[in-house]
């Protein structure tokens, strides 16, 4: 039989067996029915006779409720419910660069790139580069990133995150699934 210790994941610290401070136990067996209420030293000798350990679950209540189980498995069940609190992340910020002299197949295979990664949930960053004498061309370029923008409509369904933006070395614009 284990000790208790503090788990780093879990908020609460969880007092077994000798650690319950408590005189009288609301006592659940390991199949989740209530058995009664009994004193901590029979409580305990109850859960040695299953080979198992005396987990105090709650000390809001008078008298404290504690459960036979396995430490072990009863600490895997708290982390694993402790992980499904916590939101679900949107997925990762992929980038694809497009250039002011992309040609039109070129065009389509990033359409179908980023209509991978919005199928698995992860936001696109679109950029359009202009390098030197190409920075002339802001109107032009942004065009192409619109009609970019038209083409993915047509093979997969997504929202604007982040407007389409002019910034120093081009355009950009962040997209998410629907």
């Amino acid at each position: 039989m284990s000790g208790a210790y503090k788990y780093k994941n879990l908020q609460k610290r969880i007092f077994i067996n000798n650690q319950i401070r408590a005189s009288k136990v609301r006592l659940i067996d390991s199949d989740g029915k209530q058995i009664g209420i009994f004193n901590l030293n029979e409580a305990i000798q109850k859960a040695k006779e299953k080979n198992l350990d005396l987990i105090q679950v709650t000390d809001k209540v008078e008298p404290v409720v504690c459960k036979i189980s396995d430490y072990g498995k009863y600490i895997y069940k708290e982390k694993k419910k402790e992980k499904d609190k916590k939101p679900k992340k949107s997925g990762e910020l992929k980038s694809l660069r497009l250039t002011l002299k992309i040609s039109e197949h070129d065009m389509l295979t990033r359409t179908k790139t980023a209509g991978k990664f919005l199928k698995k949930d992860h936001k696109v960053r679109i950029e359009m580069l202009l390098k030197g004498r190409e920075k002339k061309f802001f109107d032009f370029a942004k065009e192409k990133i619109e009609k970019f923008l038209e083409l993915l409509k047509g093979t997969s369904p997504f929202r604007i995150e982040k407007e389409l933006k002019k910034e120093a070395k081009g355009w950009t614009v962040i997209i998410a699934k629907l």
